[in-house]
C-alpha cells in the first residue's frame, strides 16, 4: 500500500496561493462568460469586452483615475523627497521631530479621518477664499498627494540614510555648489528610491476609495468609486473585463521589468573579454 506523504509547509503554501489567486482566476474566467449572470457559465464570448469599450462613463473614470494618479504621484515624490532630505540632512533645525511626525502621520492615520479632515479643510477654504470651487478632480489630486507624501518621504528617507555623506562632502570640497551636488550626486543615487516611491504613490492613488469618496464631486468620480457604485447594484461582467485588462497590463509590466533586470544581471556577471 502506497503512503502519500504531505509536506506541511508545501501544503500551506499551496492553500495560501490558492486562497489569494483562485478568486482572481475565477474573475478572469467569467470575464469571457456569455451569460450576464456572474455565477452561471453560458459559454465563451468576448461580448463584455466590446460592451466595455462602449461604456463611456467607465472608461472616462478609468482615464481620470490614471491622470490623478500620475499627477499626484509626481507631486508627492517631489515634495516627499524634499521633506526626507530636510529630515535626514538638516538634523539641527528647530522643530525637526515635529516636522517628521507631521510628514509621516498619514502612514498610521485611518483614511476615514484623513478624508473627513480634508473635506472640512476644502469646505473652509471655499467659504473664506472661494477656492477650490466645489469638489472636483483637483481636490482628489490634492488629497491623494497629501496621503502619498508620507509614503514617498518614508521610502526616500530610508535610501538617504544609507547614502555615504562623504560623497557629497567630496563634491563640495571640489567646489560644487549645493544644488549641483544634489543634482549630480544625490539624485542619481536616489533614482531607485524615487522610482519605487512614484510607483507606490501611483498605486495608492489608483486604488483609493475612502478618501476619494469624501473629496469627490459630481463629474469627478474615479474608477474605484464607479466600480463600487456599480457593484452595489449587482456585479456586471464588464467589471470583470476591466479587471482582467488591468491584470494583463500589470502582469506585462512586471514581466518586462523582470526581463530587463535579468538581462542587466547577465551583462553584469558576464566575464570581460
Amino acid at each position: 500500500m502506497t503512503r502519500v506523504r504531505f509536506s506541511l509547509p508545501l501544503t500551506a503554501l499551496v492553500f495560501g496561493y490558492a486562497f489569494l489567486y483562485a478568486p482572481i482566476a475565477v474573475l478572469v474566467a467569467f470575464s469571457f462568460n456569455e451569460s450576464r449572470a456572474v455565477a452561471v457559465w453560458g459559454g465563451f464570448s468576448w461580448r463584455w469586452y466590446g460592451a466595455l469599450l462602449d461604456n463611456a462613463p467607465l472608461l472616462g473614470a478609468a482615464w481620470l483615475s490614471l491622470e490623478i494618479a500620475a499627477t499626484s504621484a509626481t507631486a508627492a515624490v517631489a515634495l516627499g523627497t524634499l521633506a526626507a532630505y530636510a529630515i535626514v540632512r538638516y538634523r539641527r533645525f528647530p522643530g525637526r521631530g515635529l516636522f517628521a511626525g507631521l510628514v509621516l502621520a498619514p502612514l498610521v492615520m485611518p483614511e476615514v479621518i484623513v478624508g473627513l479632515a480634508l473635506l472640512l479643510l476644502f469646505v473652509w477654504l471655499e467659504s473664506w477664499l472661494g477656492w477650490p470651487a466645489g469638489r472636483s478632480a483637483l481636490t482628489i489630486g490634492i488629497a491623494h498627494t497629501t496621503l502619498a507624501i508620507a509614503y514617498a518621504a518614508a521610502v526616500v528617507r530610508a535610501r538617504l540614510v544609507q547614502l555615504d555623506p562623504d560623497l557629497t562632502a567630496a563634491a563640495a570640497d571640489l567646489g560644487a555648489r549645493p544644488f549641483a551636488v544634489f543634482r549630480s550626486i544625490t539624485l542619481p543615487l536616489l533614482a531607485p528610491a524615487l522610482a519605487a516611491a512614484w510607483l507606490l504613490a501611483f498605486t495608492l492613488s489608483l486604488d483609493d476609495l475612502v478618501i476619494a469618496s469624501f473629496v469627490s464631486g459630481p463629474g469627478s468620480s474615479t474608477l474605484p468609486l464607479v466600480v463600487f457604485s456599480s457593484v452595489r447594484l449587482g456585479v456586471s461582467p464588464q467589471i470583470n473585463a476591466l479587471a482582467t485588462l488591468f491584470l494583463v497590463a500589470v502582469g506585462s509590466a512586471i514581466a518586462l521589468a523582470g526581463i530587463l533586470i535579468y538581462r542587466r544581471e547577465r551583462r553584469r556577471l558576464r566575464p570581460a573579454d
